[in-house]
C-alpha cells in the first residue's frame, strides 16, 4: 500500500513524471491498492486464527472485486505494451496517438469492462443454489471454490468463465506476446549496443511484471485445483494477488532513472522546507 501510494503521490506532484505511461502506472498502482484491500485483511486474519467464518454473500463480493481488479489488471498491462510498442517501433507516431485523449478513453472503457466482468459474475453466481458443503480450501473466494458449494448446475457459469478468460486474459496475453515480438525486432535492427540497451530498458520493467502477472494467472486456470494441484494452484495465487502488487511499485521505482531523480528531488524539497534553508 506504501509504495503504491508513494508511485502516485509522486507522479501527481513532479511534472517530468507527467507522461502517458507513468499515467498507466498510477492506474496500475491504484488496481494493487484495490486488489490488496480486497484480499490481504482476510487472508491476514485466517493466518492468525487458523480459519475465518464469511457469508455467502461476502463471499461472491469479495471474488466479485478481484475479478474486476485482474480484469483491469490485464487490460491495463496490454494498454502499456501497445504504449511501448509505439514508443520504440513507431516513435514518430507516438504522440499523434498516445495522447490525452487516447488515455482517459482507455482507462475509461478498461474500467468500464471491470465492471460489467464483476456484475455477470455476481449475477451468475447468485443465481445459483447453495445447500452442501460451506467450507473453502482457499485464502480467498476464487470461481471455482465458491462453485464447488452449489448444489445448482453449474456448466454454464464454467462456460462462461472460459469465455470471459478468452476475452480478458488470453486474447490481452496474445496481444502482449506480438507486441513485444516486434518490439524485440525493431531492437535487434539499432546498430550500437548502447541504443539497443537503451531500448530495452524502457520495456524491461514492463516485461518483467507481464511475466509475474500472466505466468501465475495462466498456471492456475489452466491446470485442475484438486489435490497437490490444489496446493500449487493456492500458493501460484499468492503470486498475483499478494506479490505483484508488492513488486510492482519495486520493480517500477527501482529500475526507473526518471522516478528516483523525482524521488530524492522530492525528499531535497522536504528537507529544504523543513530546515528553512534556502538554495
Amino acid at each position: 500500500m506504501s509504495g503504491n501510494l508513494l508511485i502516485m503521490f509522486l507522479i501527481h506532484l513532479s511534472k517530468n513524471l507527467h507522461s502517458p505511461m507513468y499515467f498507466f502506472i498510477t492506474q496500475l498502482s491504484f488496481l494493487d491498492m484495490m486488489l490488496s484491500t480486497n484480499i490481504l485483511p482476510n487472508l491476514l486474519y485466517i493466518i492468525l486464527y487458523n480459519g475465518c467464518t464469511m457469508s455467502l454473500t461476502g463471499c461472491i463480493s469479495q471474488f466479485s472485486f478481484f475479478a474486476t481488479a485482474e480484469v483491469s489488471e490485464c487490460l491495463m498491462l496490454t494498454v502499456m505494451s501497445y504504449d511501448r510498442y509505439l514508443a520504440i517501433c513507431r516513435p514518430l507516431h507516438y504522440n499523434s496517438i498516445i495522447n490525452q485523449r487516447f488515455c482517459i478513453k482507455s482507462v475509461i472503457i478498461i474500467w468500464l469492462l471491470g465492471f460489467k466482468v464483476m456484475l455477470l459474475d455476481s449475477v451468475s453466481l447468485c443465481s445459483l443454489h447453495y445447500c452442501g458443503p460451506n467450507i473453502i480450501d482457499h485464502f480467498f473466494c476464487d470461481i471455482q471454490p465458491i462453485l464447488e458449494l452449489s448444489c445448482s448446475d453449474s456448466s454454464w457459469v464454467h462456460i462462461q468463465t472460459i469465455v470471459i478468460g478468452f476475452f480478458c486474459v488470453l486474447a490481452p496475453f496474445t496481444m502482449i506476446v506480438i507486441s513485444y515480438i516486434y518490439i524485440v525486432l525493431t531492437i535487434l535492427r539499432i546498430p550500437s549496443i548502447s541504443g539497443r540497451q537503451k531500448a530495452f530498458t524502457t520495456c524491461s520493467s514492463h516485461l518483467i511484471v507481464v511475466s509475474i502477472f500472466f505466468g501465475s494467472i495462466t498456471i492456475v486456470y489452466l491446470f485442475p485445483t484438486r489435490g497437490k494441484i490444489g496446493v500449487l494452484g493456492k500458493v501460484l495465487s499468492l503470486f498475483y494477488t499478494i506479490f505483484t502488487p508488492l513488486l510492482n511499485p519495486i520493480i517500477y521505482t527501482f529500475r526507473n532513472k526518471d522516478f528516483n531523480k523525482a524521488l530524492i528531488n522530492k525528499a531535497l524539497d522536504k528537507i529544504k522546507s523543513d530546515s528553512g534553508i534556502l538554495w
